[in-house]
């Protein structure tokens, strides 16, 4: 039977075929749909963690149990499991573990483009990187044999392409006969103390070179001789983007891409004229093989920065003698029209978000926000713009606090850490309890809409629902906040401005931490009864004055009319209004009200 899969989907079912019987992760783009998936199959536990460290912490365990466990991540979720993973390289496995890392060239939902490979590396992992989803499937089942038979966690690096693509996927029955879980004690090679760790690290070292060795006739490690005038090596994506735009050139298509097949890279060079390489972001095989003293070009031509498409390798091979000039401006021409023919699309909160209001204030207030990641990051964009700071998960708050520590006791007032539910859940708390320990005075805005909204509404420990939608203990923020040691909480209808503003005002006066928690769910948020449309809003063309001011808030469901070039007027569009009613608080003249 065959279905067509994007890859992410085809991971989920080579998790089913392998046999997993956990599964955990935090969402993330572009890895979030593997576990929206593993969920279909009632065989795997599957569940968010609060973060990627719990998440491989969970898979640990089960692997230790003797289960196979899948955890799957984005490439920077990778960074916050990096503390367990080091170390679950030499303490090694029970069941078969493998890792998922979702890297992003070309940023499309990350904050940057660090290239995972690395980390098999540092982390002495192997690492194998799947071309089309069939191999996603293949490689995951993979992935978990390799993990048993070489005592090892394995990596599975995906990309962006790869996970949202789609192709065709020939499925099989699920492996039989695996060893049933059960408790083992093995405390020499699970506990790390250094004793137990010196006799690890050697174990560790020899594995790799067993993998290196037998990298070099796996047939996932694919050499393609055709025209040997020219050789490229690459792997994932771009194996196929280089068959597209050099159908003659020979290929070697590598599958496991740490430890590199050395052996094999060598015939390969010695078989063909010139030797490329072909690889998005780091030059990571172009070092290791330039080190073994195999003459080959890479990145001297092709980008660092951004993913690879096949006009993009066209370009840069141009200048390199291997295609005809005019095939690249062909190919960079069609490239520039398709862009200039498409509109400017920047990403906007959604009608209704809990959030503008609060945003539309702290511009106001002209408050020094440190934000953080989550749909109120575009709190940075214009018209809102009320947002100085993003680095990662959970890092608005002890920005703050270090901001605060840094400034005048006058500035310090200016300073506000703006956090989603789910990011509070996930490294936020931690900054809080510094915050409070140390007497930082700043305030925490807890923007609580109830969902882990950014990569597509999935639930948290804040949002009283598991993976699978059941019910269940929800974490109570302003409790929380108080236990950590918080004297002054509030929580404030974010569509009530005057509240809004008010509370705002008071906190950052104050001189001690407080936190302040808006408490609206988000507006797409499917569940019965959390979010309930109200009264939609219309304007008064008469009483509209045309002064802009409902424009201030950058909601998409507020347009402009022009009249006749002499002026314009406001327009709500009736499909996209939620009736949330922050408009018509800004409208000084009454044109906006309840439509009729």
């Amino acid at each position: 039977m065959r279905e067509i899969l994007s890859g992410n989907e085809a991971i989920a079912r080579g998790a089913y075929e392998a046999g997993v019987k956990v599964a955990s992760a935090y969402p993330g783009t572009p890895s979030t749909e593997i576990l929206e998936n593993i969920i279909q199959y009632k065989e795997i536990d599957s569940s968010w963690a609060p973060n990627e460290k719990v998440a491989l912490e969970v898979g640990i365990g089960a692997s230790f149990a003797g289960a196979r466990a899948l955890v799957a991540m984005k490439h920077v979720g990778v960074n916050v499991a990096a503390d367990p993973l080091f170390t679950l390289s030499y303490t090694g496995v029970k069941g078969g573990l493998v890792l998922v890392t979702a890297d992003d060239p070309e940023m499309h939902s990350s904050q940057n483009e660090q290239d995972n490979r690395n980390y098999a590396k540092f982390a002495k992992v192997p690492m194998l990187e799947p071309a089309d989803s069939q191999e996603c499937k293949e490689f995951t089942r993979l992935g978990l044999e390799l993990s048993e038979e070489y005592d090892t966690p394995v990596f599975l690096r995906t990309t962006t392409r790869i996970s949202h693509s789609k192709s065709v996927v020939q499925l099989a029955e699920p492996v039989t006969g695996l060893p049933v879980p059960a408790l083992v004690k093995n405390a020499a090679k699970q506990v790390m103390l250094p004793s137990n760790a010196r006799v690890r690290h050697p174990l560790v070292e020899d594995r790799m070179l067993r993998l290196a060795e037998a990298a070099n006739s796996m047939a996932i490690n694919r050499l393609e001789l055709r025209d040997t005038r020219v050789g490229i090596i690459t792997s994932g994506v771009c194996y196929h983007y280089v068959r597209e735009v050099f159908p003659d050139v020979s290929t070697l298509k590598l599958g496991l891409v740490h430890p590199l097949p050395m052996d094999l890279i060598r015939r390969f060079a010695a078989a063909v004229d010139r030797l490329f390489i072909v690889e998005e972001l780091d030059p990571f095989f172009e070092e290791q093989i330039k080190a073994q003293g195999i003459a080959v070009s890479g990145k001297d031509f092709i980008s660092l920065c951004g993913e690879l498409t096949p006009e993009r390798i066209l370009t840069a091979f141009a200048g390199q003698g291997i295609i005809p000039e005019s095939t690249t401006v062909q190919a960079a021409t069609l490239t520039q029209v398709a862009q200039e023919s498409l509109p400017g699309r920047p990403p906007n909160m959604c009608p209704g978000c809990p959030h503008r209001g609060v945003f539309y204030v702290l511009n106001r207030l002209k408050a020094y926000v440190t934000g953080d990641i989550g749909c109120y990051t575009l709190g940075f964009l214009p018209p809102l713009s009320a947002m100085e700071t993003c680095v990662c998960m959970g890092a608005s708050i002890g920005n703050a606090s270090g901001v605060v520590k840094a400034v005048s006791e006058e500035e310090r007032k200016k300073v506000v850490a703006v956090i989603g539910d789910s990011t509070f859940c996930h490294t936020g708390i931690n900054g809080l309890m510094d915050m409070v320990y140390n007497k930082v005075p700043a305030t925490v805005v807890i923007l609580d809409n109830r969902i882990t909204a950014m990569t597509g509404r999935q639930d948290n420990p804040a949002s009283g629902h598991t993976l699978s939608n059941e019910a269940t203990y929800r974490v109570d923020l302003a409790e929380l906040c108080r236990v950590l040691g918080v004297q002054h909480v509030r929580v404030v209808n974010p569509f009530d401005l005057e509240e809004t503003e008010k509370a705002l005002r008071e906190e950052m006066e104050r001189p001690e931490t407080s936190v302040i928690i808006t408490d609206k769910p988000c507006v797409l948020v499917k569940r019965t009864g959390v979010f309930l449309r109200g009264p939609l809003y219309a304007v008064d063309p008469e009483k509209c004055t045309g002064c802009r001011a409902c424009l201030k808030i950058g909601c998409p469901a507020i347009q402009w009319l022009p009249d006749e070039g002499v002026r314009g007027l406001s327009y709500i569009d009736p499909t996209l209004c939620t009736g949330c009613d922050v408009c018509r608080q800004l409208c000084k003249f009454s044109a906006i009200g309840r439509a009729k």
